[in-house]
């Protein structure tokens, strides 16, 4: 059975996102507007407000108000460009919304779980999350992938999204390269010459793009260590390599000729639909703004959803296996409100009142205990061990209540299964 810290490892580290975001507006914003206006900001940050106040200002034609923007991270493999499907892959590894408020200069990046999930009776996709919205839509044409994205970050979130910056892996390669490489020092031997391509040495040294690549995609090091052999060890090399080209870019030592080499690069890297004179008072604003980040869910919110008939969930109304975040609209919508938010929706059935819900316990009076505090009328019927994970199950049509009741579990692992004979939800807890 895998351990709750292996099923999280892909959730992302709140210093992870917020880098990211920041690099990610910064690039878009040279690569889009050109170096000398960066150049000057960084040579003059005392003539940031008025580059802000002048280019945003204009761009929003006289409405002072926030602007929400989706940042994505495309994970395609083989991608020729931010809107690429490449070869396999392609759904948005990164799904963040910047919510930008110039007139009180605070910017607030809404972490969305790309694991969400949601309901697409319109598409054919097995595995609906939030985060195949973006795969789908780029198999419609490149510009629907953010399209679509946005329509369903939007409903997830009731926040008005019209803007997007998208970017991919290759991005963060070209942008090492075009600033002369970065300095990286590496602790231990690594070598995976089978998937990430990557064989470097330990000690202080300069790394080109696609070593930097290798260097932060690697977590199936074949040198014989434990350094760099899982996705946890791979999230912390990332926030270091955008932490370095970060400093690097926003630093006096950026010469004129390396970001205009940059902006060469990120004009196929970087898709957005930002007006040029938007995006500058857009990066600049990041870029000198309070920066706080808003996690929607938690890791209660992961479980294990067996193969099941869910009506409404996509075209066939069957939802296939995978390991999913359900979260509450009515806590997002709260979450959301001081930001605009109108009317947060999953298009699933809302997780019911948990007064409303009966569970039969096998296990301790202390998961009673928790049960009972949440609000559920729970029987408690022994201590049954079960298969050894923890697993609850549902009559036909009551898959929000097993997920309301796998949610207050909290273990981010329960394995939620239909069961034709039960009338309840049951659960099997076993003692550890």
């Amino acid at each position: 059975m895998k351990t709750r810290s292996q099923k999280r490892t892909r959730k992302l580290k709140k210093g992870r996102v917020l880098l990211a975001a920041i690099v990610l507006f910064v690039l878009a914003f040279i690569a889009m507007i050109g170096p000398k206006n960066i150049t000057s900001f960084i040579m003059n940050p005392k003539s940031a407000p008025k580059l802000v106040q002048s280019n945003l200002g204009q761009a929003i034609s006289g409405n002072t108000g926030p602007i929400n923007v989706l940042l994505i991270g495309n994970n395609a493999r083989d991608a020729t460009s931010a809107l690429s499907l490449g070869t396999a892959a392609g759904q948005a590894d990164i799904l963040i919304v910047a919510h930008i408020d110039p007139g009180t200069h605070q910017v607030s990046f809404i972490s969305i779980p790309r694991d969400t999930l949601i309901a697409m009776p319109d598409w054919q996709e097995p595995i609906p999350k939030i985060k195949s919205t973006f795969e789908l839509g780029l198999q419609q044409g490149a510009d629907q992938g953010p399209q679509l994205a946005m329509q369903y970050v939007s409903k997830l979130t009731g926040l008005d999204i019209h803007y997007y910056v998208a970017s991919y892996f290759q991005g963060f390669a070209d942008a090492v390269d075009a600033v002369g490489g970065i300095q990286v020092n590496i602790q231990e031997r690594l070598y995976d010459p089978d998937h990430s391509g990557a064989d470097l040495q330990p000690g202080l040294q300069t790394l080109n793009g696609q070593q930097t690549l290798a260097y932060i995609r690697i977590r199936q090091n074949a040198a014989g260590n434990n350094y760099r052999t899982d996705d946890f060890q791979r999230q912390n090399a990332e926030i270091e390599v955008l932490d370095i080209l970060k400093q690097k870019l926003l630093s006096s030592g950026s010469s004129l000729g390396e970001l205009g080499k940059l902006q060469a690069a990120w004009q196929k890297d970087v898709a957005t639909n930002i007006p040029s004179s938007m995006l500058l008072g857009l990066g600049l604003e990041v870029s000198g703004s309070h920066l706080d980040q808003i996690m929607l869910g938690s890791v209660n919110d992961s479980m294990d959803i067996v193969d099941a008939p869910v009506p409404g969930v996509n075209k066939e109304g069957y939802l296939s296996g995978a390991y999913y975040d359900v979260l509450d609209p009515k806590e997002i919508q709260q979450k959301l409100q001081a930001f605009g938010s109108t009317h947060a929706s999953t298009g699933l059935p809302p997780l019911p009142d948990p007064n409303s819900v009966v569970v039969n316990l096998y296990g301790s009076q202390t998961t009673a205990d928790q049960l009972q505090k949440a609000g559920f009328n729970v029987h408690l019927l022994g201590n049954d061990p079960g298969n050894g994970q923890v697993e609850v199950f549902y009559p036909q049509g009551k898959l929000m209540a097993a997920c309301a009741v796998a949610r207050v579990l909290g273990t981010a692992n329960e394995l939620i299964e239909p069961a034709r004979s039960a009338s309840v939800v049951t659960v099997y807890f076993p003692s550890s």
